[in-house]
């Protein structure tokens, strides 16, 4: 982040040439604004603007957000060496704050303090734009039943209220810790360790978004809604954005919680006291991120497995989504099954909570019959070693044994290598592992998303089933979500499936200078009143 003082980087820029290296990409909203993406070099040529930079990349120039860049003195001058090179001035630093903090702070608790107050900053906005939406565009459209429907408004808003009742009582949290008069003396960590469960209510919120665009898609081609929205804006007094940019915000915001806790922990002493809580809170909040992006994949994978399990022959019972929502693994076993003890080649599929086997068609192998499933939570599984076993009476290679609690029910699986039977031991683990990871975190799948699924499912292939793709989308489910080299999410950028893709930044980003209206179409504030009246004229049928 480029927390820089203003008076130090304008005592830089009159130095001579200085550069600052993108935190984040910036996507521009028009043509007086410079477009860059994260780790791009930017020449600062004017910084008089506290919050927004003139700057200069290749042959482009224009203005973007301070809030975005990290100083460099020049481009191949580490960020250390600038630091260092700032220490040096330190004297020079705390007196060109004149601020609270007083001559003499080291720069690096100035720059800790400047993290500090855009945190406090930031925060304020987020909970001004979550108050906006609520009292300037929910409690407007629930007045107009005529307008929306109540199912309407949660797809177009989602719980964003929840996201505001709890974001009120977290800056209250921050508040408390917040140091006004030394800002770098702040111990702000501990707030997001408590509230880190809480965090969790995004997840809702980030799944519904895409659904949120699509609603809103089909009502703005409509005029009548596109002048009531204009006008809720208005009336709220809200910055010039569309509605689509203001529902993005939560989504970018907590993707941006890691991004300000490791900027934090940077420019904070391992001996300050708030040094371990930041360190634990960052770890926390990236967990955050990667569970809502584990929940999102989820959600996307249910219609998979509503096609897969369509195209399967001769189903009997109930749904696999019942009780499931994610293929942990699958491959062909020899089932062992008593009295006969005859071997039986079969496709097995791992899911969460239980297993389901199917035989191949003799001829198209792509076609599967379902012949039974396990429930997992019922089962056991035992590794066998190789020779005679005892139960079967008959000599088996690469075995594990399924078995029930009391006995009642034993099945002998056997693997072609030994390999491929480590496998399936591994995944029968990581299956008892989700459904408690599941239990704990309180992940489920709604009834209605299952139905939905399913409808889906059925719609997709009415005059047939679904055979060959239906299952390659199935296996394909359990493709790495995360870096292949880190094993985590890539926090410096969005998310993939998180974060879609905007014509706009942040309007959290205060309005810069000459800075031109957005998108969206406008109605000037006289005309207000008409075109509320306008609205209140028009058809009382509510839209599909």
């Amino acid at each position: 982040m480029g927390f820089q003082d203003a008076g130090i980087t304008v005592q830089l820029i009159s130095d001579g040439s200085v550069c600052a290296e993108a935190l984040w990409d910036h996507v521009t909203m028009d043509d007086q604004e410079l477009g860059f993406k994260a780790g791009d070099v930017i020449e600062v040529v004017d910084a008089t603007n506290k919050e927004w930079w003139w700057g200069r990349v290749l042959d482009s120039e224009g203005w973007f957000p301070a809030s975005f860049v990290r100083l460099r003195v020049n481009q191949d001058e580490p960020m250390e060496e600038y630091l260092a090179h700032l220490d040096g001035a330190s004297e020079g630093c705390g007196a060109s704050m004149g601020g609270p903090l007083g001559p003499g702070l080291p720069c690096k608790e100035q720059m800790r303090a400047n993290v500090i107050n855009e945190i406090m900053s930031t925060e304020r906005d987020y909970i001004k734009h979550l108050k906006d939406i609520c009292e300037g565009y929910i409690k407007q459209c629930r007045k107009r039943t005529d307008m929306f429907t109540e199912e309407q408004l949660r797809t177009i808003f989602g719980n964003i209220d929840e996201l505001y009742r709890f974001q009120k009582k977290f800056l209250k949290a921050l508040e408390k810790k917040f140091n006004k008069e030394h800002p770098h003396l702040s111990e702000i960590g501990s707030c997001f360790l408590e509230q880190q469960t809480n965090f969790q209510i995004y997840s809702e919120y980030c799944n519904n978004h895409p659904n949120a665009c699509v609603q809103l898609s089909k009502l703005m081609k409509i005029k009548k809604y596109v002048f009531f929205f204009e006008a809720c804006r208005l009336l709220q007094k809200m910055i010039d954005i569309s509605l689509d940019g203001f529902l993005l915000t939560p989504v970018q915001k907590i993707c941006k919680y890691p991004l300000q806790l490791a900027e934090l922990l940077k420019y904070t002493n391992p001996q300050h006291r708030d040094y371990k809580d930041v360190e634990a809170a960052l770890n926390a909040m990236k967990n955050v991120a990667r569970l809502i992006n584990e929940r999102k994949r989820r959600l996307e994978n249910i219609d998979k497995i509503a096609q897969w399990q369509s195209s399967i022959e001769d189903w009997e019972g109930e749904d696999v989504l019942s009780r499931s929502s994610d293929l942990i693994f699958s491959g062909d076993l020899t089932k062992i099954s008593q009295p006969q003890a005859k071997g039986q080649q079969r496709m097995f599929f791992l899911f969460d909570h239980q297993l389901v086997f199917c035989k191949k068609d003799l001829l198209r192998r792509d076609i599967l019959y379902y012949k039974g499933r396990l429930d997992m939570d019922e089962m056991e599984v035992v590794d066998v070693e190789d020779g005679k076993d005892k139960d079967f009476n008959v000599s088996v290679k690469n075995a594990l044994k399924l078995c029930s609690p009391g006995g009642e029910e034993v099945h002998l699986l056997c693997a072609k290598k030994p390999e491929q039977k480590q496998r399936w031991l591994r995944a029968f683990t990581d299956e008892r592992e989700q459904v408690q990871h599941d239990l704990e975190t309180g992940f489920t799948i709604t009834e209605v998303q299952k139905k939905q699924a399913m409808l889906n499912a059925t719609k997709s292939h009415p005059t047939g089933k679904p055979k060959a793709l239906a299952l390659q989308h199935l296996l394909a489910l359990r493709a790495p979500l995360l870096h292949p080299k880190t094993k985590c999410l890539r926090l410096s950028e969005p998310p993939g499936p998180l974060v879609p893709r905007a014509t706009l930044t942040s309007p959290l980003l205060p309005e810069g200078p000459q800075r031109r209206q957005g998108r969206g179409v406008m109605v000037p504030p006289g005309v207000l009143r008409r075109a509320i009246s306008w609205v209140s004229s028009q058809s009382r049928e509510p839209i599909e």
